[in-house]
């Protein structure tokens, strides 16, 4: 059992995370201040009984998890599922090979980052369905492993790494719109 005289030192070291995450869940500031707030009131509450030795920001994350499906998303009946059966696996990087390589032995992946405004990458990471967008947010933001993140979400391993791995591929179509958008590359027939 922690001691609740140290929440403070253990805990309030990741509520800049903490607020990122929830600013991508709710997409309003206001909203995610609300959302840390009751977040960190819940984990006060529960700290007596928290494991000393577990891994404090992945309890938090799970805190953070729950209180939004049960404050923001009980409003909807049923989260909105959406089909991803178009994107196609690796389909930004089969567009980005299609350019010509410079000299410089480069990754797909720099290529890729170069192309791209913040601006452009948050707008395609909010475009995907809630479920992929923050199993991508999870693993490729905030450095969480598949078992940290099923933790997390309360779902199986095996439902993570489904998550991710369309959440990725939509991205990765998402973005690449904006490269054939550019006439950076041609687009596949």
């Amino acid at each position: 059992m922690a001691d609740p005289k140290h929440f403070s030192e253990d805990a309030m070291i990741h509520a800049d995370s903490l607020y990122a995450a929830a600013l991508r869940m709710t997409r309003n500031r206001s909203d995610a201040e609300d959302l840390l707030q009751e977040t960190y009131l819940k984990a006060f509450r529960a700290y007596d009984r928290f494991e000393e030795g577990t891994y404090i920001k992945a309890w938090l994350y799970r805190i953070l998890t729950n209180t939004y499906i049960n404050s923001y998303r009980a409003k909807k009946r049923r989260p909105e599922e959406t089909d991803v059966e178009d994107v196609g696996e690796l389909y930004l990087y089969r567009q980005i090979n299609a350019l010509e390589r410079s000299g410089l032995a480069r990754s797909a992946e720099d290529v890729a980052l170069d192309l791209f405004t913040d601006d452009q990458i948050k707008e395609s990471l909010e475009s995907l369905p809630e479920n992929y967008r923050y199993a991508v947010l999870l693993a490729d933001v905030e450095g969480f492993s598949y078992k940290e993140i099923a933790e997390i979400t309360g779902v199986p391993v095996g439902t993570v790494m489904s998550r991710l791995s369309r959440g990725r591929a939509a991205l990765q179509k998402s973005l690449a719109g904006y490269v054939q958008e550019r006439a950076l590359v041609k687009a596949e027939k």
